[in-house]
């Protein structure tokens, strides 16, 4: 029987049997005994446990360009009733409105909670201007790179996604240690992405809050990366803002699985010729096979930790040309992209629906993450 209090587990029998796993865990709150079924992790958001979710601090954008800054604040990211909210904000609420265009913003602090996570695409320092003024959004993405990685096992987050006009909600597991180099050499397990749009369609087909999709991304290179291989989606007439849903994951030895509230999403069961042979890269010559020395589940035989966000727009995940009743402002790979989203948020910011109290509409809910040894 194990007691489950913010992550911290407890074995209440230190008598009872313990069945060796293939599952392996580090970190500051990883178990120092791992046994086999056993719950590894957890979390039921009854407080905010700031030693186990660590916050991103940076401008950077994701690579995406995106238009938030993610940030420690309790305004975009608190626990409140059991759950986890994370939630958007706009910049000129702290800042002003003129500060997007004209300002400078430093974001690297003195303390190590406050230094910048990600220097790159301009991510601890930039200075607005007419044309590129500074991420109009605030928001949040948290993480747990130094308290818990693991190696196989059992994965479930009961999550209610948000709806809004260009939100776009992840919940993802990242390598702790890059062995095979650096992305997507060394791998990334997308468990579920969604569009907040509640009526974005593409050719007629809903993709925003009726659609959530799980990706695995691998490949020598970011030009090469397996990712359509293994990419799988689900509609929901209803929504999945409306509801709760359990997004699970089964890594093993042999295979990735991928499922929603227990119904299989989709799987990468990679034969002897691993990632490599089921990515299709075997056919380059040319090109080194990173995962040669590794197993057939290369890359995905090392330690990943756990990721979760809520990101805005950018020049990813959002196809061009989508026409519903709030246009996409911006096309993807614009200079002005920032300007221009922001310029039209008197299109897309009533889709929020922002409770000041709890910010629910529009806030990635997470219910508990649970993971259990196998």
């Amino acid at each position: 029987m194990w007691s489950v209090s913010a992550g911290v587990l407890a074995v209440a029998s230190l008598g009872a049997a313990c069945t060796p796993s293939v599952t392996t865990v580090s970190g500051t709150h990883a178990p120092a005994t791992v046994c086999s079924g056993a719950l590894i992790f957890a979390d039921d958001f009854n407080s905010f446990d700031l030693e186990i979710w660590q916050h991103e601090n940076t401008l950077a954008g994701g690579g995406n360009w995106e238009f938030q800054y993610y940030n420690n604040n309790r305004t975009n990211s608190f626990v409140h009733s059991g759950l986890l909210f994370l939630r958007p904000s706009l910049m000129s609420d702290q800042f002003g409105e003129a500060f997007l265009s004209a300002g400078t913003l430093n974001v690297e602090g003195g303390e190590p909670a406050d230094r910048c996570t990600n220097p790159q695409w301009k991510g601890c320092e930039r200075t607005g201007t007419f044309n590129n003024p500074l991420n109009p959004i605030k928001s949040a993405r948290i993480r747990t790179v130094n308290s818990f990685s693991f190696r196989y096992g059992r994965v479930e987050v009961r999550a209610k996604m948000p709806a809004g006009d260009w939100l776009w909600p992840a919940i993802w597991l990242m390598p702790a240690y890059n062995t095979y180099g650096t992305w997507p050499a060394s791998g990334e397990i997308d468990l579920v992405e969604s569009r907040g749009n509640r009526a974005m369609t593409l050719y007629g087909v809903p993709i925003g809050v009726q659609e959530v999709c799980s990706t695995v991304h691998y490949g020598p290179y970011p030009a090469l990366n397996g990712w359509e291989r293994a990419r799988w989606i689900r509609r929901n007439a209803a929504g999945y803002h409306s509801n709760f849903h359990r997004y699970q994951l089964e890594w093993t030895p042999d295979y990735l699985r991928i499922s929603i509230d227990d119904l299989e999403l989709g799987r990468v069961t990679p034969g002897n010729g691993g990632f490599w042979q089921f990515g299709g890269f075997n056919s380059n010559p040319n090109i080194e096979n990173p995962w040669r020395f590794g197993s057939k589940m290369a890359p995905f035989d090392e330690k990943f930790y756990l990721v979760m966000n809520l990101a805005v727009g950018g020049t990813g995940y959002f196809p061009d040309g989508v026409r519903n009743p709030s246009p996409k402002p911006w096309w993807n790979g614009s200079p002005t992209a920032a300007r221009d989203f922001w310029n039209a948020r008197g299109h897309w910011l009533p889709t929020w629906n922002l409770n000041v109290n709890d910010g629910r509409d529009a806030s990635l809910q997470v219910d508990y993450v649970r993971i259990w040894a196998l």
